[in-house]
């Protein structure tokens, strides 16, 4: 087994130390192909976590576009390019018509602060809204939203304010109907919207991940999403739909928004975009998008570039030619049925949920249901030296998170599934 003590070494004395790695022992990875990475050694990992290659690693189909293009042509986007028009109009459509133009970018950072600047702009108020437990990026606008409830002062920026993130498996009472749950979470996001009313900051954009991914995946009281929307708006604000995780069929649809059910006015995309390529989007009703361009003169030397076009229209090419929404559906159904058949054989696994393939195993402490992160991080540990690469996430860092590239299928699923049995069997029993 190779010693990686010194490229460590080294990468903390060239990238700072503190830049993160997962697992105890560092992976040195170096090749990929389809769902499975391989590390120095040539031993071969199952890929459970990446939703950038979402296409499969080294997917031949959009490597041969990346190099044609970048072999032809590839200039900033002040030049008028038939490719680049073609992929945001391709894009818009994939919503329904109240998206009709897109402003591209290189992350999901830059799109959500260009949404939330747009929501700004056309509203003519400062406030924003989000769960207290999400995250939508590292800038300083878009880091001020992340992770509230674990802030020593969630309310010391007077422009956002959280709220308890929807869900059925811890409510915020006890005791409650499912539709006296969704009122009681309403309220609370009542509450923000009425703080923010009071400071004077009011209103701008409520922002989501549509299926709360980084919450932890939770399942949300029937019909939250689109009444929420409904109150923000009749405060005068707008609703950002954050799809970097949620969009481009991880759902088994082509966007979260549509299994938690409610219509975004501003979307953003990133990281599947482009399956390792930087490309990131913010989409919205051609007024929102021109207001926003008016005011800014927004550029990005590296964006609405024909490369991100070329490799942009390659990604959707093989979503759509290879059917992998209906992949997703199908595998991801019977991977989180059989997940859920599990719950019983071990305490330790206190719920299953998620949507398509992206599936979250909720695990706690048998004497109380408290999240157990440990036994998580321990999970992920054990699994990685059987060959599946996940990490754990979630409010508290003890969801097992499963997110494999789109073309993971029913075999992988069973692999897997025989690690997961034996991983829980060793350490969680």
């Amino acid at each position: 087994m190779t010693d990686t003590t010194d490229l460590l070494a080294r990468r903390n004395a060239a990238l700072g130390a503190g830049a993160p790695l997962f697992y105890e022992v560092p992976l040195h990875i170096v090749r990929g192909d389809g769902i499975h990475l391989f590390d120095a050694d040539g031993r071969r990992y199952v890929d459970m976590y990446n939703n950038v290659p979402c296409v499969g690693h080294a997917n031949p189909y959009v490597v041969e576009a990346m190099a044609r293009q970048q072999a032809t042509l590839n200039v900033h986007s002040r030049y008028l390019h038939e490719s680049v028009v073609a992929f945001a109009e391709r894009l818009a459509a994939l919503h329904g018509p109240e998206i009709e133009s897109v402003i591209l970018s290189c992350s999901g950072t830059e799109a959500n602060e260009v949404a939330i600047r747009m929501a700004r702009f056309a509203t003519g108020r400062r406030g924003i809204i989000c769960t207290n437990a999400t995250y939508h990026g590292n800038s300083e606008l878009v880091g001020s939203l992340n992770r509230l409830g674990q802030q020593p002062d969630p309310n010391a920026n007077p422009a956002v304010r959280g709220f308890p993130f929807p869900e059925k498996y811890r409510p915020i009472a006890a005791n409650l109907s499912e539709a006296e749950l969704c009122d009681a979470y309403l309220a609370q996001l009542g509450q923000a919207i009425a703080a923010l009313q009071a400071n004077g900051e009011g209103v701008a954009a409520l922002i989501v991940c549509s299926i709360f991914a980084n919450e932890g995946l939770p399942d949300v009281p029937e019909g939250f999403m689109p009444r929420a929307a409904a109150l923000v708006r009749q405060a005068g604000g707008l609703v950002i739909a954050d799809e970097v995780q949620a969009g481009y069929a991880r759902t088994g649809t082509w966007w979260g928004y549509e299994v938690t059910g409610f219509t975004p006015d501003i979307v953003v995309t990133g990281k599947p975009m482009g399956a390792g390529l930087p490309l990131a989007a913010t989409a919205a009703s051609r007024k929102l998008v021109e207001t926003f361009r008016s005011k800014t003169r927004y550029f990005n030397t590296f964006a609405s570039s024909p490369l991100q076009a070329a490799v942009g229209m390659a990604v959707l090419d093989e979503i759509e030619n290879r059917d992998l929404r209906g992949n997703v559906a199908t595998v991801g159904a019977a991977l989180k049925a059989s997940l859920t058949q599990r719950k019983g054989a071990s305490a330790a696994i206190g719920d299953v949920r998620g949507h398509g393939l992206f599936v979250g195993v909720e695990l706690v402490k048998p004497v109380d249901g408290s999240p157990d992160m440990e036994l998580a991080k321990r999970v992920i540990n054990r699994l990685k030296d059987k060959g599946f690469l996940t990490s754990n996430a979630g409010a508290f860092a003890n969801v097992v998170k499963l997110r494999p590239p789109l073309v993971f299928s029913h075999d992988n699923a069973a692999q897997f599934l025989d690690a997961w049995d034996e991983t829980i069997a060793e350490v969680a029993a």
